[in-house]
């Protein structure tokens, strides 16, 4: 088994493929890249049993094989390399793969290609077809807003719902939620499942390099994600997902549209002022101006500010954690925002004004706090 191929160019995919393998592996084997050759394509495998990655990539090859490379060890050799040609080459007898570069030649220990566990296949599988960018985006927009709860791993992940005319991802902690829809697609079958993050988190960097679709294969245990000889497959969360249309409040009679830059500004500085326990920031909405402030009561620290906005209803005082809030509002792109409002127990939606295209639709949900004290 032997192949030439670019140090940088196989540096960048192993370094993508990485990320799948995880820190403690349940085998030996899983700490390692399956490599594969026939002819002049190199398969690259990483698995962690949870989710598995497969590249493809063209090399000059020749003699068939398979081989198991220590992952960290290649990794490490290649970085410290320039970019230049290398030459690989695995003796079957002594299990050895030889690297040689410019500057000399590297022996690495292997294990058997065999023991390395199969890309799972999908029986009856389901499919939708994304173009790369929106699937990016989805992500980017929903994965924030995940939980980190190993006690509720279902809400540790993004939901997929696929009807007939849209692709609805959805992502929620209990304190904040984000709904992202895709609409106008025609999707020929229905379905609606739960991906983990640690897949999504290794697509939403790589899916912005992918110029075409992204084929997406799903039954009621894996899901499958291909486009540009890369292919992703991992187990889906089980578990239903929380009605997350009930935590959305409807009717909602006040209206607040705000520069987001600003907004987000202020509520960055005056959260420096409020208390270490809560965040909690109170926001004093009357006519044309919002009052942003804050206290902590231990430490007699407060702060206050005002901009001006435009505002339908009532005057209003809510509360909210401004870790939450700023979490949302780093998240968005647009220039203003609306935020709609109904009471201040119940939940704020954030949406954008601008920077969306005809076919998105973008929600964001924030839970409010009690307001300790007012001004």
């Amino acid at each position: 088994m032997r192949f030439i191929i670019s140090s940088g160019m196989l540096l960048k995919q192993l370094q993508t493929l990485a990320g799948v393998i995880g820190n403690n592996n349940a085998t030996l084997i899983l700490d390692n890249f399956l490599f594969e050759l026939k002819g002049g394509l190199l398969t690259i495998t990483a698995s962690d049993l949870e989710t598995t990655m497969r590249a493809v990539l063209e090399v000059e090859g020749e003699n068939d094989g398979m081989v198991a490379i220590p992952a960290k060890m290649l990794v490490d050799t290649l970085k410290s390399l320039p970019e230049m040609p290398v030459n690989f080459s695995f003796d079957s007898e002594t299990m050895q793969m030889e690297v040689g570069s410019e500057y000399g030649k590297y022996s690495i220990s292997c294990l058997d290609g065999e023991e390395f566990p199969a890309l799972p296949e999908l029986e009856s599988p389901s499919t939708v077809t994304i173009p790369a960018g929106h699937l990016q985006k989805a992500i980017q927009k929903t994965l924030f807003a995940a939980a980190n709860d190993e006690m509720r791993p279902v809400v540790s992940g993004v939901f997929m719902q696929i009807s007939e005319d849209m692709i609805t991802f959805v992502a929620t902690d209990a304190h904040k939620l984000v709904r992202y829809r895709l609409i106008g697609f025609e999707n020929q079958e229905t379905g609606s499942f739960v991906m983990p993050k640690k897949p999504l988190n290794i697509l939403k960097s790589i899916l912005g390099q992918a110029v075409s679709m992204v084929d997406v294969h799903y039954n009621k245990t894996n899901i499958r994600f291909e486009f540009d000889e890369v292919t992703v497959v991992t187990r889906l969360v089980e578990g239903k997902y929380p009605n997350y249309e009930a935590v959305i409040p409807q009717n909602n009679p006040y209206n607040l549209i705000i520069n987001r830059a600003a907004f987000l500004s202020s509520v960055r500085r005056v959260s420096i002022f409020s208390s270490k326990s809560s965040s909690q920031i109170r926001l004093k909405i009357s006519g044309t101006e919002i009052h942003i402030s804050a206290e902590d009561l231990d430490y007699a620290n407060r702060a206050n500010e005002r901009l001006q906005c435009s505002f339908e209803g009532e005057d209003l005082l809510i509360g909210f954690s401004s870790k939450f809030l700023i979490e949302v509002l780093s998240n968005m792109e647009s220039e203003e925002i609306r935020i709609e409002l109904s009471a201040p127990n119940r939940a704020g939606l954030v949406f954008p004004m601008d920077g969306m295209a005809d076919d998105e639709d973008l929600l964001l949900l924030v839970m409010p706090v009690m307001v300790a004290s007012a001004d």
